[in-house]
């Protein structure tokens, strides 16, 4: 069926649109510029742009000359105008940052893990975790758009639910986006940690990257997710991007699954600490926070420790695999790598996968797969999910011009 618009929400899509533009370039635009970008007219540009001022979403950012007549007002984003906040569940660490609307983190605090089974001693203490960096941050609290949550799936995305996401026993079947609402009284989204850090890159893209790309996290466990045309793949529940049972290595550690070599068990970082030697016993249900260890895994690397080293060889040879798999199956030009894990190993890490990329025989697309480390950081899922409410309320996207019942 065809649905119609109408204006209000042509005019919200043409608002969302010139801002969208304004903030991607680091620069500013002047308001001719944004007309040959954008198609408006003169006097609808003017409208939209005065309603960002109003709003305080944009400022004047100086005049540039450039030829005769008069010099050009350039037009930048406010990034201190909203904020919002991102929490990340973690088996090792739960982190919650408070980012601006250029995605920059400008408060950010650990805390331990949730052991608790009592589910309002959970909230509670995470409701007071939200109140207190929004203090510290020293921001108005009135200009805090919500609280994104991001964790492991499965979820129940309808119902803002943790299904049983692994080594989070304490949040299984909790409703976290109804109950954080109600402690905090602030609009609250829940996502699956992938799609959240995938929504993250898609707010800090710049205008020539690519819109068709693969993002790879790796963290306490590992999970894929995917970016067409500029918009996030959810799949049919929104927990799209589980590919720890990916077949890697033949002769690979055994999995939860009966199956030998998957990524996730070969990638996991107690794999990587126990054949190196930095751990030792048996596997916990519950690990501790690994990068204490992860750094002097790689500190072994650098310094030429030969069992290190085979170590991280075989992890690169192991997610190579990985991404050649994926990518046969899905063509895409980018694979944006991120995560608590990568970035702790990516100083020796990268290249050996670059290497095994090139190399591996099970490649069949005709460009070679292009590696990018994420603009996130280490807090890829908490960032992500603070740029949910970003994303939520100031992207522009066509679907929204349509009329919904």
């Amino acid at each position: 069926m065809q649905r119609g618009s109408n204006l209000p929400a042509v005019s919200a899509y043409n608002q969302a649109l010139v801002l969208d533009l304004i903030r991607r370039s680091p620069e500013g635009l002047s308001r001719v510029e944004l007309a040959s970008r954008t198609g408006l007219s003169v006097q609808t540009l003017s409208n939209v742009t005065r309603r960002l001022s109003d709003e305080e979403l944009i400022i004047e950012a100086g005049k540039v000359i450039s030829g005769p007549g008069k010099p050009r007002t350039i037009l930048a984003l406010n990034a201190r105008s909203r904020f919002a906040v991102g929490v990340h569940l973690d088996p090792a660490v739960d982190t919650v940052v408070v980012v601006d609307m250029a995605g920059s983190v400008i408060a950010r605090a650990e805390h331990p893990p949730g052991r608790s089974h009592d589910t309002h001693n959970l909230v509670a203490t995470m409701a007071d975790a939200v109140v207190d960096i929004i203090a510290r941050a020293g921001i108005d609290a009135n200009r805090v758009l919500g609280i994104g949550i991001a964790a492991p799936g499965p979820l129940d995305t309808d119902a803002g639910r943790l299904l049983d996401p692994p080594l989070l026993p304490a949040w299984h079947g909790v409703e976290l986006r109804t109950e954080l609402h109600a402690a905090t009284g602030m609009p609250t989204i829940l996502e699956k940690d992938v799609a959240a850090a995938v929504i993250g890159e898609l707010w800090l893209a710049r205008e020539e990257d690519s819109r068709d790309s693969l993002f790879l996290y790796y963290g306490a466990g590992i999970g894929a997710g995917l970016a067409l045309s500029g918009l996030p793949v959810r799949g049919r529940t929104a927990n799209a991007g589980n590919i720890a049972h990916l077949g890697v290595d033949r002769v690979g550690p055994v999995c939860e699954c009966g199956s030998i070599g998957c990524l996730g068990v070969a990638l996991e970082p107690d794999t990587l600490l126990r054949l190196a030697g930095l751990r030792s016993g048996e596997s916990g249900e519950l690990p501790d926070d690994p990068r204490p260890e992860l750094d002097r895994l790689r500190e072994r690397v650098e310094a030429g420790d030969a069992t290190a080293t085979a170590v991280i060889d075989d992890a690169a040879r192991r997610l190579a695999r990985g991404l050649v798999q994926l990518d046969n199956m899905l063509d895409v030009d980018v694979a944006v790598v991120g995560g608590p894990v990568w970035v702790r190993l990516a100083p020796v890490l990268r290249e050996p996968l670059r290497r095994h990329l090139a190399s591996d025989p099970a490649a069949l697309t005709t460009r070679p797969l292009k590696l990018r480390d994420s603009r996130l950081g280490p807090d890829a899922a908490a960032v992500g999910a603070a740029c949910l409410l970003l994303d939520g309320a100031y992207t522009a996207r066509t679907s929204d011009l349509f009329i919904t019942e």
